[in-house]
């Protein structure tokens, strides 16, 4: 059994991880690329594990000693264990908490996968595949590391940001190689929407995860880049549960169906089924082979014979679900329950809007509705913001009907935990003046995360 540890923890973050996962080998690396600059963790590492009885093996970046090691070693006959024997620990994204630490196995887990890398990513023999996401998160697990090496495909593993230098090193990078399917998050879409054109790069496919996917940027990756290919799954699933695949009709907005093995509703809070279009919490009565073994740290999401997923979500005539944002994230207007996926959907449709999210903040009536927006122009004048919030207030009401009108902040970039999910509940606490909690998940770009 391996567990991956995320970059950014500090000493005392990383050897209380250490303490509860108790190894018997850390492989650490000494350096790690960000931006073209190496930034050092070795200090780090030694740090934490400074009187624990842990041997370290050490990749110093830069050398080949570390491969050489590998090469001289003899390969361990390989032992029968059951399916559901524990194969690897990822913590989750810790977006809207604490991370817990999802335990998967091997069998379902493998075949649950494969599986989806073939018939929900349509990868076919002699294409190459790759993923924007970090190996230390499930969606590069699943996909960047052990799919691909399950049904003997290649896939392209790339260290930094995908935009590093720039958004076209990223397209030439595609184009170069021949990548054909491409994973990546709404996020990383949003971030190339808005430095500008695309560049042709013969991708036939690209999906997006992580994140709702508006249909502005549907539409955007539609018309710039590839076919999208939607889908919704969470660690403890594994693989996707929801999805879009190539042949069936897209509903821009809409996530799409349950996959076979997986049933999945729209309940009220007793676990009642809601009609088509109510807004309701989204669970799954069966998920799926490459469903969790186990988990540390962390509440069931199983109660009542039902999965919940903590997702907010609205089923259609046709079967095709709509994810609407976390269930403790839904906005409380009154009478109305907005999820803050509905609000940024229509935000991003605002040609002045690159990126956007919506929190609930205390009001007369409940909650009122607060954005934070990235501007589409990078040097947004500052004089021009007032103007600008007031248009926004108004193409939000234009769209969501009678609510009170939004505040609007402005902001260089948004807090995002390193898989590429925006951390709400930071902006809350910056704008209410509370403890975030844990922010150790979150990328550099914003700062430096502290862990409970």
């Amino acid at each position: 059994m391996h567990a991956a540890l995320p970059l950014g923890l500090g000493p005392e973050a990383l050897r209380r991880r250490l303490e509860d996962l108790r190894p018997r080998l850390l492989v650490a690396a000494d350096a790690y690329f960000y931006r073209g600059q190496p930034v050092r963790v070795r200090e780090v590492v030694e740090a934490a594990v400074q009187g624990l009885d842990l041997k370290v093996l050490w990749h110093v970046r830069g050398s080949h000693e570390f491969l050489e090691r590998l090469y001289e070693a003899r390969p361990a006959e390989p032992e029968p264990v059951p399916a559901a024997h524990p194969l690897f620990l990822l913590p989750t994204s810790g977006s809207t908490g604490k991370p817990k630490g999802v335990v998967h196995g091997h069998g379902g887990y493998m075949v649950g996968v494969a599986w989806a890398l073939r018939h929900v990513f349509d990868l076919k023999p002699g294409e190459v595949f790759h993923t924007t996401a970090d190996l230390f998160w499930i969606v590069g697990h699943s996909f960047g590391l052990y799919a691909p090496l399950l049904l003997g495909g290649t896939s392209l593993l790339v260290e930094d940001r995908p935009d590093h230098p720039s958004p076209g090193a990223f397209y030439e990078r595609l184009a170069h190689l021949g990548v054909d399917v491409l994973l990546t998050s709404p996020a990383v879409l949003r971030t190339l929407r808005r430095h500008g054109e695309a560049r042709p790069t013969g991708l036939r496919l690209a999906a997006s995860v992580g994140e709702v996917l508006s249909p502005e940027i549907w539409r955007w990756t539609r018309e710039h880049l590839a076919w999208p290919v939607d889908n919704w799954w969470q660690t403890e699933l594994g693989a996707p549960a929801l999805a879009t695949p190539p042949a069936l009709p897209a509903k821009p907005g809409h996530v799409g169906l349950p996959l076979p093995g997986v049933e999945a509703k729209v309940v009220d809070e007793e676990g009642r089924p809601l009609p088509p279009g109510a807004k309701g919490h989204l669970v799954l009565c069966a998920t799926g082979p490459a469903h969790m073994v186990d988990l540390q740290g962390g509440r069931s999401p199983w109660r009542g014979g039902l999965y919940w997923t903590g997702d907010l979500a609205e089923m259609d005539e046709e079967g095709y679900f709509r994810i609407l944002g976390r269930t403790e994230e839904v906005i409380k207007v009154g009478e109305a329950r907005i999820g803050p996926a509905e609000v940024e959907a229509v935000l991003l449709t605002h040609p002045q809007v690159a990126e956007a999210a919506a929190v609930g903040v205390p009001g007369e009536a409940g909650e009122e509705i607060a954005v934070f927006v990235v501007p589409q122009a990078r040097e947004f004048p500052e004089e021009l913001k007032p103007l600008l919030a007031e248009k926004l207030q108004a193409h939000v009401l234009r769209h969501l009907g009678p609510v009170p009108p939004p505040k609007v902040f402005f902001r260089e970039r948004l807090p995002r935990t390193r898989s590429g999910k925006v951390l709400r509940r930071l902006l809350k606490a910056e704008l209410l003046g509370l403890d975030p909690g844990d922010t150790s998940g979150l990328e550099e770009d914003y700062g430096a995360g502290k862990a409970l």
